[in-house]
């Protein structure tokens, strides 16, 4: 189909699970080995198995990594970027993921390469996990190969080597230990890495090499920490290409024919700021359509600046939740979409917002606090969450599913009108009102006692929010 749409240089990678069925499935289906190019799975461990190897395709680690970027993230990056090929084949591994730019307290906070989810101060920080990629993507490129003489080291860690096939060399060295380099999944097993000396004897027209620049890196005791340093390089005139190198635990080496390394600078962060404890945000946004309004972060559901054709006066300019069925999921998100903003760990706050219910009779929207689940726990949120519906009901629960109740009643509620909505929560207790008036009062709430703010609906169906205000405290 692809190529018959003139798509003939799109290429297929499959199955981004496991390495099984689809390996057997390649090999009893001639027609499906021939349209895959690659096959990748995720979270390997380093492995493969023969089937895929039997293929004779490339392999991919096509997702992996998803670890805190601590130093220990860094060191399981290391030992993977190397043991993917030595132990599994895998000429590439891609990182899941680039930059962690989603409040940290979402499943997975700060599994990215680097850390930048502050985008109201500015903040940003570059991890460890990117000086550990600069040790084998500044020294190579697509095209270029490994050799085969790779493998692991005596005393622990291990060793790849790649060239460009026209006299470059690249040789990358790990003795990233157990304890400081276990990835979030999937279980490692244990080993040992000593201190060694470790020889390395370079032939053919390699032997002819007289230089090899040295990048290194040093995780761990923050005194003893580097992070890619250029040290003096080995030379290696009259040695017939051999040299010893003395490694210890939690080392990166690389020793390259190439002189274009070099440790970038970048400006000095903005400081590390909370969420703003006062936030309002009119949507009042011409373009770019389809775009998220900054600071929400969408859990289920889809929500887009809209512009009302209909009405050019307060509401011209809103965010629309933009999907009216439920879509085909990763994981298991909720049945009610939700946009979730501000500081986890704000307690007492009020949070205030005109909607707009589109969907007569059945329809519904929320506004909320204390919402402690997002990501792929979503569906299990508990929090302060306040609803009103089409039908004239509003309820106040405890959780996004609504099992839990804490009051309900009648009010004059229909579709295609606009209310504001209030929600006051304040140590043990909440308040809400529609259009100013009070809807309860002093309804006791427990559980959580913090969380973000959030804006959603009832099911997958359109709805608007506008002159969105939130004023928090911890």
């Amino acid at each position: 189909m692809l190529n018959y749409q003139g798509f003939q240089q799109v290429k297929i990678i499959a199955s981004d699970n496991l390495w099984e069925p689809i390996s057997s499935s390649m090999l009893f289906d001639p027609e499906l080995l021939k349209v895959i190019d690659v096959i990748g799975a995720h979270y390997p461990g380093t492995h493969t198995v023969q089937n895929a190897k039997l293929t004779g395709k490339k392999l991919w680690s096509s997702e992996d990594f998803s670890t805190l970027n601590s130093d220990v993230g860094a060191g399981c990056w290391a030992r993977i970027l190397n043991q993917n090929y030595i132990n599994g084949y895998m000429t590439s591994t891609i990182a899941w993921n680039l930059v962690a730019s989603y409040y940290e307290e979402l499943p997975y906070g700060r599994c990215g390469l680097m850390t930048a989810q502050e985008p109201w101060s500015g903040h940003y920080v570059v991890e460890s996990p990117i000086w550990v990629s600069a040790h084998t993507s500044q020294f190579t490129q697509p095209g270029w190969y490994y050799l085969k003489t790779v493998g692991h080291l005596k005393e622990g860690g291990s060793y790849v080597a790649l060239t460009d096939g026209l006299g470059n060399l690249t040789i990358v060295i790990e003795t990233m230990s157990h304890k400081h380099s276990m990835c979030i999944r999937p279980f490692l097993p244990y080993y040992n890495v000593s201190q060694q000396l470790a020889t390395f004897f370079l032939q053919g027209t390699f032997s002819d090499i007289p230089e090899l620049h040295v990048w290194y890196t040093k995780l761990g005791i923050p005194s003893k920490r580097f992070l890619f340093k250029r040290l003096d390089s080995i030379w290696l005139v009259d040695s017939g290409g051999t040299f010893t190198l003395e490694l210890q635990e939690d080392e990166i080496f690389t020793l390259t024919t190439l002189t274009t390394g070099r440790k970038g600078q970048f400006p000095f962060p903005p400081r590390s700021q909370p969420f703003p404890p006062i936030y309002d945000d009119d949507f009042d946004v011409e373009y770019p359509f389809f775009s998220e309004a900054p600071y929400f972060a969408d859990q289920t559901g889809v929500f887009e600046y809209y512009m009302n054709t209909e009405d050019s006066g307060r509401h011209q300019y809103t965010l629309r939740q933009v999907l009216n069925q439920r879509p085909i999921t990763w994981a298991a998100d909720a049945l009610s979409p939700i946009s979730i903003i501000g500081d986890y760990q704000w307690t007492n706050l009020t949070i205030e917002c005109d909607v707009y219910i589109e969907t007569p009779e059945k329809g519904g929207v929320f506004i909320a606090g204390r919402v402690n689940k997002g990501g792929i726990l979503i569906r299990s949120a508990t929090g302060v969450f306040f609803w009103i519906f089409a039908s004239g009901f509003y309820r106040l629960t405890a959780d996004l599913a609504g099992w839990m109740t804490y009051t309900s009643g009648r009010a004059e509620i229909r579709a295609q009108e606009w209310y504001t909505l209030t929600l006051i929560i304040k140590g043990p207790m909440s308040s809400g009102m529609l259009n100013g008036q009070l809807l309860w009062e002093y309804i006791p709430v427990h559980y959580p006692r913090n969380g973000w703010a959030a804006i959603g609906t009832h099911s997958f169906e359109f709805a608007q929010f506008d002159n969105f205000h939130v004023e928090a405290v911890h």
